[in-house]
């Protein structure tokens, strides 16, 4: 079987990984399961702990033994872990599905930047990278379709259906994916396996620590990671108990949501659209100043669908926060593999930025649930809005160095 080009591949994976809807499988959890503020930050805090456990192993793992194998596994554990959250509408049980789809989660988290990156070169990725968020939304948008037509009749059957999906595309990736820019350690350079992969870790830790860059970039992961817990567990639950929804039809929030995420994808392909034509000419400084003002409009409008008190009001600020939050993302990804100038640690320094993230989500997560369950809804998504401002004030630093990180490049490199 011939298989596609890189970028071929990782396009047909942003569309069909993209499918499952996330708005269906959240308001499952509140209308079917029933979970409270607090239980829905835990399952999500729970997961990041996974992720916090085994992102940087799992980095290493895909540096070491390929990132093709190791973005298969991710594809297949997610998938199995999805069905099974939708087999079994109980708390616990949908706990430990989390906390596999965290581990499963944490095998691609850096292989499949490293992955995409290694084949293209990091000069070129950026535009890719927008270009497969583009397809993203796309592939969302028909899973938005399927979702809420197989809600309409069976919830828990459609988050059954995202999974089965998603292992079917992991098996596809086995067959489809190549994989000719990573390059495993030649006969004479093997070290004992376990031995190899301490190696590997210690390197990419290494490369990290003494690159000033990646650290700033680190912090504003960490910062961002513990705002977005509140922000991703609880949007739906604040509509459905907060806002208020019209009725229409016996399944009102699915359908609902359903509408206000076809308005987001609309308004993220003509965002990534505008952002694309950037990349040609960006700059560090430049990518410095375009995250700095989406930072920004993420942490406003955040902000004012915490506070809104009708329902146009939060669909607004819900669509400019979404389109913000969506292009942070491949900035982001692009200044940090520019910045990763050894290949054989990519994966274990992206691996070390979603660490990071997961930190900040883990530490945050259960703060800002019992906020929600003592002050309420909205005073834990306000916390959220603030939780933010610190990565808005790392990334005006940057700007002010044009990208740089001046002082600290100054400072002698850790030795170990």
């Amino acid at each position: 079987m011939r298989r596609p080009s890189a970028t071929t591949a990782f396009y047909a994976l942003e569309f069909l990984l993209s499918i499952p809807a996330f708005v269906v499988i959240a308001v499952y959890l509140v209308r079917e399961v029933g979970l409270d503020p607090l239980q829905l930050i835990l399952i999500g805090t729970v997961m990041e702990a996974a992720v916090f456990v085994f992102e940087i192993p799992t980095g290493v793992f895909a540096d070491t033994y390929g990132r093709k194998l190791s973005i298969v596994v991710s594809i297949l554990l997610q998938g199995v872990a999805w069905s099974l959250v939708g087999l079994v509408p109980h708390f616990i049980p949908i706990l430990i599905a989390w906390a596999l789809w965290g581990f499963g989660y944490t095998f691609m988290s850096g292989a499949y930047e490293a992955w995409i990156t290694d084949e293209v070169g990091s000069d070129e990725v950026g535009p890719v990278f927008v270009r497969g968020e583009r397809l993203g939304y796309a592939g969302a948008l028909v899973g938005l379709g399927l979702g809420v037509s197989v809600a309409a009749y069976d919830l828990s059957l459609s988050v059954v259906l995202a999974g089965a999906l998603t292992v079917a595309v992991g098996l596809l990736a086995l067959v489809a994916m190549p994989e000719t820019g990573y390059r495993r350690r030649q006969p004479g350079e093997e070290r004992p396996k376990v031995g190899e992969l301490v190696a590997t870790a210690r390197e990419g830790a290494r490369f990290a620590r003494r690159t000033p860059i990646i650290l700033l970039l680190l912090a504003t992961t960490f910062f961002a990671g513990a705002a977005s817990e509140a922000f991703d567990r609880l949007r739906e639950a604040h509509f459905i108990r907060d806002v208020g929804l019209p009725q229409l039809g016996s399944l009102d929030p699915v359908v609902w949501f359903g509408i206000f995420g076809v308005a987001s994808m609309v308004v993220g392909l003509v965002g990534t659209t505008v952002l694309l034509r950037h990349f040609e000419r960006a700059t560090r400084g430049g990518m410095a100043r375009l995250l700095f003002v989406l930072t920004g409009v993420l942490a406003a409008g955040w902000m004012v669908f915490a506070l809104a008190g009708n329902l146009a009001l939060a669909v607004g600020a819900l669509l400019v926060a979404g389109l913000a939050r969506s292009l942070v993302g491949p900035l982001y990804m692009t200044w940090l593999n520019q910045q990763i100038t050894d290949s054989s640690v990519r994966a274990t320094v992206i691996s070390i930025s979603g660490q990071a993230d997961a930190i900040g989500q883990t530490a945050g997560g259960p703060v800002l649930g019992v906020i929600g369950n003592v002050l309420g809804i909205r005073a834990a998504l306000v916390a959220a809005a603030f939780v933010l401002t610190p990565a808005l004030a790392l990334y005006g630093r940057a700007m002010r160095h044009g990208g740089k990180e001046p002082e600290l490049e100054q400072l002698p490199a850790p030795t170990s």
